[in-house]
């Protein structure tokens, strides 16, 4: 059955410090089987103030949407299978020098992850299924 959040739930991991909605984002995306992006010819990227790419992705599209705003607001959400995340994403990721903006909320800066620790601490989440 689709993990749905609920607004109660929504609003609540929003308040959660980057950290913190870092390793809610491991942990659903585990459950789940789906990282989230915003798509609109081209994925939503952000940077940091080394001017390093970063990837924009969170564990639901529901949280996603809540950051389509501004220069994202033709941007829709997208699904990216686990699967593909951890085969293809990742090491592309690793080879361009891309990281991630983990969990972005309104007015706030996601986490900015490496890919190799993404990859990590969702391998050893999915090992906990196994």
């Amino acid at each position: 059955m689709p993990w749905n959040p609920s607004q109660k739930e929504i609003a609540a991991v929003s308040l959660l410090n980057g950290e913190q909605r870092y390793h809610y984002f491991v942990k659903k995306v585990a459950d789940a089987g789906e990282v989230w992006g915003l798509w609109d010819n081209g994925w939503a990227m952000a940077g940091d103030y080394t001017g390093k790419r970063l990837l924009a992705v969170w564990p639901h599209s529901a949280f996603a949407i809540a950051c389509g705003k501004g220069t994202w607001s033709k941007h829709v959400p997208k699904a990216i299978t686990i699967d593909a995340w951890l085969d293809t994403w990742i090491p592309g990721m690793k080879r361009d020098g891309t990281s991630l903006a983990v969990f972005l909320v309104s007015g706030e800066q996601g986490t900015v992850v490496d890919p190799e620790r993404c990859e990590i601490d969702l391998r050893q989440e999915l090992e906990q299924y196994e």
